[in-house]
């Protein structure tokens, strides 16, 4: 089952002669389950493309289908209820509240929709997070690592029909970015979570079930691993 087709997704940023292509006719589809790299030098418009998948930003044309829903057909209101409901966001930096301990900043989206998070469902998140020792604790009392896995954890709180991930581990170590990588293959397996991730980093493209390769906005290789 496709749970994400994309359909002749374009964006160019500015006019006339300062015009930027960030996309250039894009089309693939992402399998329910699937885990996705997409590679590609910088400028290549990887994040472009991640960020209109999760509605952060609007395609200049074309078209984003999640789970048969066509996202830019949405309102602004409907749209910003289908981010924080659909899409699980994780960044390099973490982008987490600094004065909100762990649980508070996992737990911030649903509060934020007006739901009541599952007290249980929380502490079975962090407990396999290896973060519930450090679930009152605030950012910055973390190490990056921690701090990556609070993000992660954050993304998986709500079950989103797909995550995103943006550099995941662009700002840690490799022992630290192999054990973030070896917590999204567990998700993504365990849970049939969907994932598509942002990388540089050929040993993490390596462990995904695909990989799409970018260059000047435009898909250039699309294999399967």
């Amino acid at each position: 089952m496709e749970l994400l087709q994309i359909e002749n997704l374009s964006k160019v940023y500015g006019k006339g002669e300062n015009a930027v292509k960030a996309l250039d006719n894009v089309s693939f589809s992402v399998p329910k389950g699937q885990m996705l790299a997409v590679i590609g030098a910088s400028g290549s418009g990887k994040s472009t493309l991640l960020h209109i998948i999760g509605g952060v930003d609007r395609p200049t044309s074309g078209k984003v289908f999640l789970d048969g829903q066509d996202v830019f057909k949405q309102n602004n209101t409907n749209l910003a209820i289908f981010r924080r409901r659909q899409v699980g966001l994780i960044y390099q930096f973490y982008n987490l509240i600094p004065v909100l301990n762990a649980e508070e900043n996992i737990t911030l989206p649903m509060i934020m929709d007006g739901r009541k998070p599952d007290a249980e469902h929380v502490k079975k998140l962090l407990m396999s997070l290896d973060l519930y020792e450090r679930r009152h604790h605030l950012p910055s009392q973390l190490s990056g690592g921690q701090q990556q896995r609070v993000s992660i954890a954050r993304a998986l709180f709500n079950s989103p029909a797909v995550i995103l991930a943006d550099e995941p581990t662009g700002n840690l170590d490799s022992k630290n970015s192999m054990e973030i990588v070896e917590l999204l293959r567990k998700s993504n397996k365990e849970l049939k979570q969907t994932m598509i991730i942002i990388t540089h980093d050929e040993k993490i493209a390596l462990r995904c079930d695909r990989i799409i390769t970018l260059s000047d906005g435009s898909i250039v290789r699309d294999v399967n691993n």
